[in-house]
């Protein structure tokens, strides 16, 4: 009997050594893109190290929703940020330095916006309320049906299973934010993560050998126009838009092509308009791969500038040199008319850039802003 123990624990010696030990809990790799993407400077906060004030905050938070035992309703509305509690959450991260997500109008404004945005997604998703497009967003599910009230149920309870996830810890609305997007699929804002490293290599790396006092232009940006129709991979106005750049870039005054659209039109579709032109204009009309650059996030002609510009910042260019749009006429009009300069703040809350002369019924100039690096998840499918 004294042999037999001996060698059971040496049998469990050896395994100890053997086998891995799980003392760091699971992290799910999406949401840690998700919350990164979405809620940049607020995930990044560190509860641990919170002020007593925030402390005291999120402590009654929590147990406001805690006290709701999961029930839709009241967990929606519990977890909803007062603007009292978004001031105190914007204190403590002014007082505590640069934090991932800082932009260029200050930590309060963008925890604001961080906060109104998460406030926006258990609105759209969690209440059903109508989004700002509803065409192309929202839920999957009829907001009126019972399969939109099950998604919120299911939604609620994965919120509660990864509450302790590292990425979403700071507060369980995160958490609740990033589950009613996960339940709906709704993968856009990180579909492509991480774009610059696994998709625009190339491109990134030319730049950084590129001496931009060369070129007129630091890029040629198009803007997709997504086909109505789901069996159509690109739209004609598309094509027009890529034979009329390509045409233009062969002058040889323009560093980069940026092609910026998301898989937009119609809902549901699976093609990416930056993936297709990028494909089309190497295919078709030779152009090197490395001189392409793919925003596929871009939802509106108004992202389509934001997003390009924030391309154009990551691979090093002067946001100071103009670039060029290219698009067809009745768009290129639209970019420079009031119409659009209103849409603008309207709609972003600033202006992307300075449309500039439109040189022709399919070319504007267009200088981009260091406003364009504002993440803002009230659209949480390209925040």
């Amino acid at each position: 009997m004294i042999k037999h123990l001996i060698l059971t624990a040496a049998s469990v010696a050896t395994l100890a050594t053997v086998l891995p030990m799980h003392a760091a809990p699971a992290a799910d790799r999406h949401w840690k893109l998700m919350a990164d993407r979405m809620f940049p400077m607020v995930s990044a906060i560190q509860p641990e190290r919170a002020p007593a004030a925030l402390a005291a905050v999120l402590d009654q938070r929590k147990k406001r929703i805690d006290a709701c035992e999961l029930a839709p309703k009241c967990l929606l509305l519990a977890a909803t940020w007062t603007e009292a509690e978004m001031d105190a959450l914007a204190t403590a991260v002014t007082a505590s330095g640069k934090l991932p997500g800082m932009a260029d109008d200050g930590a309060r404004a963008q925890v604001a916006r961080e906060l109104r945005g998460l406030n926006a997604v258990l609105q759209n998703y969690g209440f059903g309320t109508q989004p700002r497009y509803p065409k192309i967003d929202g839920p999957v599910e009829t907001v009126d049906g019972a399969g939109f009230k099950t998604s919120v149920a299911d939604a609620i309870w994965l919120a509660d299973a990864g509450k302790n996830d590292p990425a979403v810890r700071l507060d369980p609305s995160i958490a609740l934010a990033i589950a009613l997007i996960d339940a709906n699929e709704r993968r856009d804002a990180v579909l492509f993560e991480p774009l610059d490293e696994a998709h625009n290599a190339a491109p990134f790396a030319l730049a950084k050998k590129t001496d931009w006092q060369r070129y007129r232009y630091s890029a040629i940006i198009i803007p997709g126009v997504g086909p109505e129709n789901p069996a159509l991979s690109i739209s004609a106005r598309s094509k027009l838009h890529l034979q009329l750049a390509a045409r233009r870039f062969a002058q040889g005054d323009v560093a980069f092509i940026i092609t910026s659209g998301a898989a937009v039109h119609p809902k549901g579709s699976t093609y990416v308009e930056a993936v297709e032109m990028r494909r089309t204009l190497v295919e078709r009309f030779g152009i090197p791969a490395e001189r392409i650059v793919i925003e596929p996030y871009a939802r509106h002609t108004t992202t389509n500038l934001r997003n390009a510009t924030r391309r154009l910042h990551a691979m090093g260019a002067p946001l100071d040199k103009p670039t060029l749009i290219v698009a067809n006429a009745s768009q290129s009009r639209y970019i420079s008319s009031p119409e659009f300069a209103a849409r603008n703040p309207a709609e972003l809350g600033y202006d992307p850039g300075t449309v500039g002369q439109r040189h022709s019924p399919y070319e504007v100039e267009f200088t981009p802003s260091v406003r364009s690096l504002r993440v803002d998840p009230w659209d949480p499918l390209d925040p």
